[in-house]
């Protein structure tokens, strides 16, 4: 038995879920909404700049985020069932019927990933797939409304560090599980979960990440 990480975008997903939030984003959002997605993504753009691309990403999204304030759970699901309806025709289904076989052994899967986890917690449903999910989640104040804000943004090292954290409040999964990892991933933000994992998997590499797989002997899952 083991735990087995799937990663979301370019993975068991193998598009972009800020693409389908900001096709969804127009068709839901107010001018005034926009404004603030729009000053975000100026800002963003900015500092990525000078701090590189995945900057950009994690400020970009926490922009975006805060169109989400004053919000409950229940106002939110209209918006990410329409990204599910939107996303869900670039499934992997390869991967999942491998998730399947793995639930199948008797592993423990679980979803790592940055993108948000009330999207993520209705995408598994739809596919009807019963796993852990570890990504960013939503900030909800004692009321149950959306705070805008997000938690801390599961990507790169935090993956791992999000992993480790699950893992040591699941004594049982330490015991039984944690000696063997399976990693399935896709980009070189995954590489330190990756590197740490006993059996990393490449999904669908392009030409970089290929060349990493290659020159770390990591196993390649291409459709």
């Amino acid at each position: 038995m083991a735990i087995v990480t799937v990663d979301f975008d370019g993975t068991l997903y193998q598009g972009n879920s800020f693409t389908i939030m900001m096709e969804i984003g127009k068709r839901r959002f107010t001018i005034r909404q926009w404004a603030v997605v729009g000053n975000g993504l100026v800002k963003a753009a900015a500092v990525g700049a000078v701090k590189g691309k995945n900057r950009f990403r994690h400020d970009f999204f926490k922009a975006f985020a805060r169109v989400f304030k004053g919000r409950t759970d229940e106002e939110l699901k209209g918006f990410f069932q329409e990204l599910v309806e939107c996303g869900k025709k670039d499934v992997h289904e390869d991967l999942v019927e491998k998730i399947r076989e793995h639930q199948g052994n008797g592993d423990t899967v679980v979803l790592l990933s940055g993108a948000l986890q009330p999207f993520l917690k209705i995408f598994t449903e739809e596919l009807q797939l019963d796993v852990h999910i570890l990504s960013t989640e939503l900030v909800w104040d004692e009321d149950g409304i959306c705070t805008g804000e997000l938690g801390k943004i599961i990507n790169g090292s935090t993956k791992v560090e999000k992993l480790l954290e699950w893992i040591d409040s699941n004594q049982h999964l330490e015991d039984h599980h944690a000696s063997e990892i399976w990693a399935y991933a896709d980009s070189e933000s995954d590489i330190p979960l990756l590197n740490y994992a006993t059996h990393p998997i490449v999904v669908n590499p392009k030409e970089d990440m290929i060349k990493v797989a290659e020159q770390n002997k990591w196993a390649i899952f291409a459709s």
